[in-house]
């Protein structure tokens, strides 16, 4: 038999009170009954959980106490997809940096802190080209070079250890399409893979 106390069987935790038990709200002439007052106290074996999710509601959305077995579904929420190599406490802290890195998707600074929650301990640097397909003046050229691109550096203590299929997946949801990207994976202080 399974541990009551584990996350996925939170409403069945053995021993927890209902705050508002049934029978203080019955007529008083009804809880002098004792047949009455044991019959409704089962009703309160099945409220007590729903007293104690409502009671904690606001922690369920926070990603930092939510219980570990809700963050798949707290990651669809912000549009994280959750990789089965981070731990815990990763996945706790990108679900809530989701939105911060949502207002910057696209931009140099959203990639590069894309690929650093992501990688985890890595640095990394981007350089974008600057290219654009319009311009704000009418008739003008288009700034940066074309076509647009950027270039991706990730620098980690071993290069060996880095899954190049997991930055290319990385890259390729938080890079515009229509941008070419080129990515190096180099050790810390030099040396490239």
């Amino acid at each position: 038999m399974a541990d009551n106390s584990t996350p996925s069987r939170r409403g069945l935790v053995k021993g927890l009170v209902s705050p508002s038990p049934v029978a203080q709200r019955l007529p008083g002439v009804l809880q002098d009954d004792d047949l009455m007052v044991r019959f409704v106290s089962a009703f309160d074996d099945s409220y007590a959980p729903i007293y104690a999710t409502l009671d904690s509601l606001a922690s369920y959305f926070d990603p930092q106490l939510a219980p570990e077995d809700f963050l798949a579904w707290l990651a669809t929420w912000v549009g994280v997809e959750l990789d089965d190599a981070w731990s815990t406490a990763d996945r706790r802290r990108i679900i809530a940096d989701a939105a911060r890195l949502h207002r910057q998707r696209g931009t140099a600074q959203g990639i590069e802190g894309a690929l650093e929650q992501g990688l985890g301990a890595a640095e990394v640097t981007v350089a974008d080209s600057g290219a654009c397909t319009w311009s704000q003046k009418p008739g003008a050229d288009p700034e940066g070079s074309s076509p647009p691109s950027v270039s991706v550096t990730v620098a980690v203590t071993d290069p060996d250890e880095v899954d190049v299929r997991r930055v290319e997946a990385l890259l390729e949801g938080v890079c515009p399409a229509h941008v070419a990207r080129h990515y190096s994976v180099v050790r810390a202080g030099g040396g490239e893979r």
